[in-house]
C-alpha cells in the first residue's frame, strides 16, 4: 500500500546552490539540530513539494517515471527520501529524536557557548580586540555620554556589515555602566510567537564568561510563566544577543552581568489586529519588565539587538533591492517614520505603523522595540546613524544606532 510522504521541514534554509559545479537547491538547518547540508539537483527540486504529509510514495514514483522516462525509479526515490530523512529535514521520528536530544543537551549545559565566533567575528580575544579597535578608531572621537542615558539600540547584522552603527551605539555608553546589569532584548528569529526566551546560562565567548543576573531572570519567569520559555533552545543558535555580548565584553571585560531576553514575534497582533498586550501572557511579561526597570533603574542598562527592514529577492520581494536606490528610498522614508515614533516613546504609534500589510517592511526588530517602549514608557530616543547593508546583490537590510534617555 502507498503511504503519505512525511512533510519537509519548512523552517530550513533553502537557497540556490553556492557551488557552480553542483547546481540545484541548497538546504541546511539554521537551528543546528543537524549539521547536514544537501544540494538537491535541479531535476529533483520539484519532487520536494510532494513531501507535504499528504502526497504518497506512489505519487512520487509516478512523477519520477514521467519526469525521467525510466520505468525503474526505485533507486532515485529511495536515495532522495533516505537522504532527506537522515539529514533531519523531514518531520518524522528521526528528526524528532534529533531535536529532543539537542534540546536536552542545551538545557543541561552549564554555559551558552558562542555559536558564531570564527564566522561572524574572530574566535580569538586578541584578534577581536584588534579588529574591533580598528573599527572604533576609524570613527570620530567619542563624545561624553548623554545625560540620563538608559540604553542603546545596535544592529544584529554581521559586525562587519554594520560596524559603523555598532560603534556609534556602543560609544554612547560611558565607563560608569560597567558594573550594571545589561538587559539585552534580542530578536528571536525562530522563536515561538507571543513568547520570550530566557536562559540562566552565562554566555561564553572568546573573551571569557559573563555573569548572569539570575534574580532578574527568575523574576520575569515567575511573573509571566505562560509567556516565557526557560532555557529556550533558540538561545543556542541566535546571534542577536551574542553579538551584543561580544561588544560589551570588548568595552567592559568578560565578566559583564547580563539578563538576556529573546523576543518572539507578536504574530497574533500582527495578523489578527489589536495590540500585543491583548495577549495576557505578553501583558504580564511587559508589566514585569516595567516593574523591574522602575525598581532597579539605577542598576540597569538596556541594550537592544535589532535590525529593521529586510527587502529584496532574499526576502521574497518581487524586486531587486539596491541600497539607497529605487524602492529603498521609500523604504528609508518609512523606516524613519517608525524611528520617529520610537524617538517620541510612542509605542502605539510605532505598532500602528508596523501592522499594515503584516509588516511588509519585515522589521525583525519590531518585537524588541515594542517590548522596550512598553516597559520603559518614559524613554526617549535619538538616532545616531541610519544605514543600509547590501547583504547580497539583490537584497538589503536596514538598521540604525540609537541611544535612549529618560
Amino acid at each position: 500500500m502507498s503511504q503519505p510522504l512525511p512533510r519537509i521541514r519548512m523552517d530550513l534554509d533553502f537557497m540556490p546552490s553556492p557551488d557552480p559545479e553542483r547546481p540545484g537547491l541548497f538546504m541546511r538547518d539554521p537551528h543546528q539540530y543537524t549539521d547536514a547540508q544537501l544540494i538537491v539537483p535541479p531535476f529533483l527540486v520539484p519532487a520536494l513539494e510532494m513531501f507535504d504529509g499528504v502526497t504518497t510514495d506512489l505519487d512520487l514514483k509516478q512523477w519520477l517515471v514521467q519526469s525521467s522516462g525510466r520505468l525503474d525509479v526505485s533507486d532515485i526515490q529511495t536515495q532522495l527520501t533516505e537522504a532527506l530523512s537522515a539529514a533531519g529535514f523531514l518531520e518524522n521520528e528521526v528528526f524528532e529524536e534529533m531535536r529532543d536530544q539537542v534540546h536536552q543537551a542545551f538545557a543541561e549545559a552549564p554555559l551558552r557557548i558562542a555559536a558564531h565566533a570564527g564566522g561572524a567575528y574572530p574566535d580569538s580575544a586578541d584578534e577581536i580586540r584588534e579588529v574591533f579597535g580598528e573599527r572604533f578608531q576609524a570613527l570620530a572621537p567619542p563624545r561624553d555620554p548623554s545625560p540620563g542615558l538608559i540604553g542603546i539600540a545596535a544592529p544584529h547584522v554581521s559586525p562587519f556589515g554594520g560596524w559603523e552603527s555598532y560603534c556609534d551605539a556602543y560609544r554612547a555608553l560611558g565607563p560608569d555602566v560597567k558594573d550594571k546589569t545589561f538587559v539585552i532584548l534580542g530578536t528571536s528569529h525562530y522563536g515561538e510567537p507571543e513568547k520570550f526566551g530566557l536562559t540562566r546560562k552565562p554566555f561564553l565567548t572568546p573573551f571569557g564568561e559573563t555573569a548572569v543576573d539570575l534574580a532578574a531572570i527568575e523574576e520575569l519567569a515567575a511573573a509571566a510563566p505562560d509567556a516565557t520559555i526557560m532555557e529556550d533552545y533558540c538561545h543556542a543558535t541566535e546571534h542577536t544577543i551574542e553579538f551584543q555580548v561580544a561588544f560589551l565584553q570588548y568595552l567592559y571585560g568578560p565578566g559583564i552581568r547580563i539578563a538576556p531576553v529573546l523576543c518572539g514575534p507578536f504574530a497574533r497582533s500582527l495578523y489578527e489586529g489589536g495590540l500585543p498586550e491583548d495577549d495576557e501572557g505578553v501583558r504580564r511579561f511587559l508589566d514585569a519588565l516595567g516593574e523591574l526597570h522602575a525598581r532597579r533603574k539605577s542598576e540597569i542598562v538596556w541594550v537592544l539587538g535589532v535590525d529593521m527592514a529586510h527587502m529584496g529577492a532574499r526576502y521574497q520581494d518581487r524586486f531587486p533591492a539596491m541600497a539607497h536606490q529605487g524602492e529603498m528610498l521609500s523604504v528609508s522614508a518609512r523606516d524613519k517614520d517608525r524611528i520617529a515614533s520610537i524617538e517620541k516613546g510612542d509605542a502605539r504609534g510605532f505598532w500602528e505603523q508596523v501592522q499594515p500589510r503584516n509588516d511588509d517592511l519585515k522589521w525583525c526588530g519590531a518585537s524588541p522595540f515594542y517590548t522596550f517602549l512598553k516597559a520603559v514608557p518614559e524613554a526617549r530616543a535619538r538616532m545616531l546613524r541610519y544605514q543600509h547593508w547590501q547583504i547580497d546583490p539583490q537584497s538589503v537590510v536596514s538598521f540604525a544606532a540609537m541611544e535612549f534617555t529618560q
